[in-house]
């Protein structure tokens, strides 16, 4: 909220004023102190230089047009710190995000930074993908920012109504309802694997996508392992909280995944000697028994019997339950009123017991056809099919990263876009992990997809995965890249992600000819011009 909508008539500090969020909030208060609505006939600007003549000697501003050497998925926590060291708060706070911009908090890393730094967002807990890690180092950063002293003259502004703004459907803030209408299983018997395309009904939602979006989903915990909670709890599914029963808070409401470092400190309370010892060591973020990446909230519960938090007490330690977002394999020009995910269902083993992925089994297992739920789009940042249609693409998929080049696939041929359509797919096994086998055959008969290639990691004596298969088109792919094509990843950012842009990097010193540092370079001038993109997680 600006200045102008919180106090009426007084001077307006321009969005763009170089100013930090110090800086900022004293001029805000200074503001706020001195002026009232019978003591300035009029909002009128103000320069920053007129600003800056009234603020007394606080932190200059950074700038911020610093490249982020950090926005790196793959890069450790301590590395990213380290590069944003001595720069401002919004800066080290963008550092500490997981770097995927995959927007699940409502956000991409560098605005939700921001928002945090300037209050206009006070949850800490937003990246998911970052986790525990990311959190602790927000909490440091938050708490170092309120340990500065705050200046005199910065009073708080008197808070005036602001006019409601009519609520955009779909939005994480106001989902639409929509009908689950099935799933189909794409991996044929033997597989390792268990994938699912998933089928919506947007009927009435509200919901309005195209291809590049994601997909929000609020998921339900598995019943299973809310009993087993509620069991370690010695406590009934009937408890009250607040209006509602314990059951239902845990099944709707709160994370059951990593447990939070408050549960630890709760736990601390509870006991004494060495256990209290070790329950504050897990709180701070040590690992005393080497079994902290294995305790999901069951498991910290496990960990230390008999301590019978109070129900309330305990459900105030857990983080929210947050959706989960998922790439779009649908494009509504190819199916209007109709929107499909390609889910992996997680299921893995974990010091006894199996561990399940809260909206992957929630979307591949539970939900059953004709339920109705909640849902929204998440706008893509930065990933969507070019501009003009005669633009060629290559897309690279493997696993579930296939999803969003099904979507533009489809929206190529819904629209009769002239541009050429190279996908590199990969997975496990051809036999049983060829994802859309069909459909991509038909695309390449109808001459939309103009060429496939496939890498299959477990059929041979070699290992073959997708970046080896770039690799081994550097020549044509080179063609493509002169010849003005756009570039996209979807699918895993740590590892994949990472060895496909080494590909393309390779590719530009070996065909194109150019330095190790210049082929480095080409690959960032693609990103900057928008033809180099990609949907990581």
């Amino acid at each position: 909220m600006s200045l102008q909508t919180r106090i009426p008539h007084v001077p307006i500090l321009p969005e763009s004023a170089p100013f930090t969020g110090e800086q900022r909030a004293w001029l805000n208060g200074f503001f706020a102190a001195i002026l009232s609505a019978d003591q300035a006939p009029a909002a009128m600007a103000l320069s920053p230089g007129d600003a800056a003549a009234l603020m007394p000697d606080l932190p200059a501003a950074v700038e911020e047009d610093d490249g982020a050497p950090w926005h790196d998925p793959a890069m450790p926590l301590a590395e990213r710190m380290k590069l944003a060291e001595g720069k401002a708060l919004p800066r080290r706070m963008m550092a500490a995000m997981a770097q995927q911009d995959c927007g699940q908090c409502g956000y991409v890393c560098e605005t939700y930074a921001k928002a945090l730094a300037t209050g206009g967002e006070t949850k800490l807990n937003l990246c998911a993908p970052g986790g525990k890690e990311t959190l602790r180092m927000l909490k440091l950063l938050a708490d170092e920012t309120a340990a500065a002293p705050i200046p005199a003259a910065a009073a708080p502004a008197i808070a005036t109504p602001a006019t409601p703004s009519p609520a955009v459907a779909g939005t994480r803030e106001n989902p639409g309802e929509v009908t689950f209408l099935g799933r189909t299983r794409l991996n044929k018997p033997g597989s390792g694997k268990e994938t699912w395309h998933i089928e919506f009904d947007l009927a009435g939602s509200g919901i309005d996508y195209v291809a590049g979006d994601s997909f929000g989903v609020f998921p339900v915990n598995d019943p299973e392992l809310v009993e087993q909670v509620l069991a370690a709890l010695h406590a009934t599914a009937h408890f009250p909280i607040a209006d509602k029963t314990l059951g239902e808070v845990l099944a709707r409401e709160v994370c059951l995944k990593s447990a939070p470092d408050a549960l630890f400190t709760l736990a601390s309370y509870l006991m004494g000697g060495e256990r209290r010892a070790k329950a504050r060591a897990l709180a701070a973020g040590e690992d005393p028994d080497g079994d902290a990446a294995t305790l999901d909230v069951l498991a910290a519960l496990q960990k230390f019997p008999g301590i019978r938090p109070d129900p309330e007490a305990f459900i105030e330690c857990l983080e929210p339950l947050q959706p989960r977002l998922y790439s779009i394999s649908s494009s509504p020009r190819a199916t209007p009123g109709r929107l499909t995910l390609t889910v992996d269902a997680v299921r893995f083993d974990l010091a006894g017991r199996t561990r399940l992925g809260v909206a992957s089994t929630f979307l591949g297992t539970r939900l059953a056809p004709g339920t109705r739920l909640n849902a929204y789009i998440q706008k893509a940042h930065g990933f969507g099919l070019p501009q003009d249609p005669a633009r060629d693409v290559i897309m690279v998929g493997p696993g579930t990263g296939i999803a969003p080049f099904r979507a533009f696939l489809l929206d190529r041929l819904a629209t009769g876009a002239p541009g050429r359509n190279w996908l590199f797919f990969g997975h496990q096994r051809r036999d049983t992990d060829f994802f859309y086998e069909d459909e991509l055959s038909g695309l390449g008969v109808a001459g939309v997809l103009t060429r496939l290639d496939t890498a299959w990691s477990r059929d041979g004596e070699r290992k073959v995965y997708v970046q080896d298969k770039i690799r081994e088109a550097g020549a044509e792919l080179w063609a493509w890249l002169q010849a003005g094509a756009h570039f996209y990843i979807c699918g895993d950012a740590k590892r994949m992600a990472k060895d496909v842009e080494a590909a393309v990097t390779a590719i530009a010193a070996t065909h194109g000819g150019l330095s190790e540092e210049a082929a480095a370079r080409f690959v960032a001038d693609l990103k900057t011009a928008g033809r180099y993109q990609a949907d990581v997680y």
